[in-house]
């Protein structure tokens, strides 16, 4: 009896040592496991990383490739357009200006009545959809049709369709446009679901303008702009000292006002105000400073455009949220740590940065808005808070770099223009003996003005690159609707100053 008692008693024992080790190797695979995943969580950090000395490099490089833009066509990877924008909104224009903005699937007219003195802007807007087979017909159709819908826009308001006076127009056109004069340039190619083959090659503004007077309107196309210039007179119009604009939005761009003997590839340039509006196309700029992973090649080599648009894809709505998912994506597949992979993980922009800045943003102590969005964007279920904190911070890692480089780009505009405080020495040191100007930058777009974290560190970079001495005398203005408002500002100034068409691209 006592022999069956030590047997059974053996075999508990070896039997709780078996079940004692299947649960210490299991936690041990787990440490492995999770460390494997701090690891490439590292690995992100410290590809992702921007320093201050790295930051201004980037400014270096921004600057350095400004003036290669300007010096010659083809110089650059910023395409430094001209605008022929010679003259921004003093907010001394007075009377009733109009802007039709067509940039999409949409298009909106507005009307803007100026008293002078920086007046209140409390435009009238209308939005109007454009229909499909529309968009894939003829030029005429589309520009009659717009022009009707002018047509019913001013006989609803308070003007006259009739009246003697001529109207201006400022006309925002959101594609791929040789610009010729304030006030014309050709079509180079339609994107987002245009295909209208005649128009390819024409000149835009003509276009509209014989639409305009088929319909009977007294109206004048005074100024072809895009939204990032009508953010610039827009920034101007409220605050005299704006002297750049910046666009952070789905996409990016940037423009800044420019000394016209800067501009040397169109030497013998001349304007009244001795400056004009240089729309940078900032989205293409590259350098080899900027932190780029493997993630960042990846989306680059799948995307319709590879080799182009590298700081836009670093740094624009458009892309961060699927910086994220790649990040998700990996370490789903090699390491398990969120379960069975997903199918949604495998599809492209599944996750948008909207959706990846409310799990950034989210300060619940259970972060139950990661959990809903990994559940509900990319069928996650069942996520432990550890590996919610994980995804906390690929979010945060994506965004900080972003808005860091977005506030290195910033910089570089000011370096350009010697509101940087360095002189132009590079490296970003400041000068003792340079008297800095307050500056103003008006910025425009969700990205900025909607995600909290990114404007934060934006702001935190823009005072680490310059130095708080020089940092207070820079400032950022949120605007809102540059590429209506802002057209018909431009409008106005260009109509008020006299200026339209005096110069042309000869």
């Amino acid at each position: 009896m006592g022999k069956v008692v030590l047997g059974v008693t053996v075999g508990v024992a070896v039997a709780a040592c078996a079940v004692a080790a299947l649960v210490v190797g299991r936690r041990v695979r787990s440490r492995k496991k999770w460390k494997r995943v701090v690891g490439v969580l590292k690995e992100l950090e410290e590809s992702c990383e921007t320093t201050v000395g790295r930051l201004r490099q980037v400014v270096d490089a921004m600057a350095v490739e400004m003036h290669a833009g300007l010096a010659s066509e083809g110089g650059s990877k910023l395409k430094m357009l001209l605008t022929f924008v010679d003259n921004l909104p003093s907010g001394s224009e007075k009377g009733i200006f109009y802007a039709l903005d067509l940039g999409g699937t949409n298009f909106r007219v507005l009307r803007v009545e100026l008293g002078g003195q920086r007046s209140e802007l409390d435009p009238d807007v209308e939005h109007q959809p454009i229909p499909e087979q529309l968009m894939t017909g003829r030029s005429e159709d589309l520009f009659d049709f717009i022009a009707s819908s002018l047509h019913r826009f001013v006989e609803n308001g308070n003007d006259s369709v009739q009246s003697s006076i001529m109207k201006e127009l400022g006309f925002t056109f959101s594609f791929p446009v040789k610009q010729t004069s304030v006030s014309s340039g050709v079509l180079i190619k339609w994107t987002k679901a245009f295909a209208i083959k005649d128009m390819v090659g024409k000149e835009v503004a003509g276009a509209l303008q014989q639409a305009l007077d088929r319909k009977g309107l007294n109206m004048r196309v005074a100024v072809l702009v895009n939204d990032t210039v009508g953010t610039l007179a827009l920034g101007h119009y409220h605050d005299a000292d704006t002297v750049a604009a910046v666009i952070i939005g789905t996409g990016t761009n940037a423009c800044y006002w420019e000394r016209t003997d800067a501009i040397i590839k169109c030497q013998g340039l001349l304007t009244t105000s001795g400056g004009m509006v240089v729309n940078m196309e900032w989205g293409n700029f590259w350098s080899s400073h900027l932190p780029r992973t493997s993630y960042d090649i990846d989306l680059d080599a799948e995307s319709p455009n590879p080799n182009d648009q590298g700081f836009e894809k670093m740094i624009s709505g458009m892309y961060l949220g699927d910086i994220v998912r790649r990040v998700i994506l990996r370490m789903s597949e090699e390491l398990d740590v969120f379960g069975p992979v997903s199918s949604r993980l495998y599809v492209p922009f599944a996750l948008r940065t909207p959706a990846m800045a409310a799990m950034h943003e989210d300060d619940s102590p259970e972060l139950t808005e990661v959990a809903k969005i990994l559940q509900d964007v990319l069928d996650i279920s069942d996520v432990p808070l550890k590996v919610r904190k994980l995804v906390v911070k690929i979010c945060d890692v994506v965004t900080r770099r972003a808005a860091r480089l977005a506030a290195a780009g910033i910089v570089g505009i000011l370096k350009k223009i010697g509101r940087d405080g360095s002189g132009g020495i590079t490296g970003g040191r400041s000068r003792s003996d340079i008297k800095m100007r307050r500056t103003a930058v008006a910025v425009e777009g969700s990205l900025y003005t909607q995600y909290t974290m990114f404007r934060e560190y934006l702001h935190e970079a823009l005072h680490e690159i310059l130095g708080e001495d020089i940092a207070r005398h820079v400032v950022i203005n949120v605007t809102e609707d540059g590429s209506g408002t802002g057209a018909a500002l431009l409008a106005a100034s260009h109509s008020s100053s006299g200026s339209v068409d005096n110069i042309q691209l000869v």
